[in-house]
């Protein structure tokens, strides 16, 4: 198959032109953790915060993904590897663009995790481990998984029959239990302001 393919890359304008234009420089910022540990919420108060500061950004959310581009794969560890990775490959695109994206995917193993890395690129990808506590989320319960899980009606379930693995290297750990979404968002904002920001000359 892939004799038939004739990729243009090189062709294509480079990704500083377009971050000229936009004047910022492209990242993916991943976060990652258990369902209801508040990754959604994060990356949306963090999408507000980087456009009151006129940076281009796109969400990437495990919920919104499944219902299109992704929306054949089920929760196997092979359709979960597969998940991630078309997830890694459409960053990585809007990244290539100038544009800085915020992921929210539960991405449970450090497999995973490592994989979306090395498609996207050690230099621009920002690991951000959201670490709430099992009993924390499954108190929150916010889209009723976790009662799911107790009544037996939902299987591979991560942290209850299906295992996560902690971020071995993560480049932030946030603590969410005691703290406010806006502190959460503001923590991952000044880590990462000063690489996004192009300063006008």
């Amino acid at each position: 198959m892939t004799e038939n393919l004739f990729p243009s890359f090189d062709k294509i304008l480079p990704r500083s032109e377009k971050e000229k234009l936009l004047n910022q420089r492209g990242m993916v910022i991943w976060l990652t953790g258990l369902s209801g540990a508040g990754k959604t919420t994060i990356a949306l108060a963090l999408e507000k915060k980087l456009h009151e500061k006129k940076i281009l950004t796109e969400v990437l959310d495990g919920d919104n993904v499944r219902t299109g581009i992704n929306r054949n794969l089920g929760f196997s560890e092979i359709d979960r590897m597969e998940n991630i990775r078309r997830i890694a490959e459409v960053a990585k695109l809007f990244l290539d663009c100038g544009i800085v994206t915020i992921c929210a995917f539960v991405s449970p193993t450090e497999t995973m995790r490592q994989e979306a890395k090395k498609i996207i690129g050690e230099n621009y990808f920002f690991e951000v481990f959201v670490n709430t506590p099992f009993a924390v989320c499954e108190k929150r319960d916010v889209k009723g998984l976790y009662a799911k899980v107790k009544k037996g009606e939902l299987k591979n379930f991560t942290g209850a029959d299906s295992s996560f693995e902690m971020p071995v290297n993560a480049d932030l750990i946030i603590h969410t239990e005691n703290t406010t979404v806006e502190n959460c968002a503001e923590q991952i904002l000044k880590n990462i302001v000063r690489k996004i920001i192009i300063l006008k000359k």
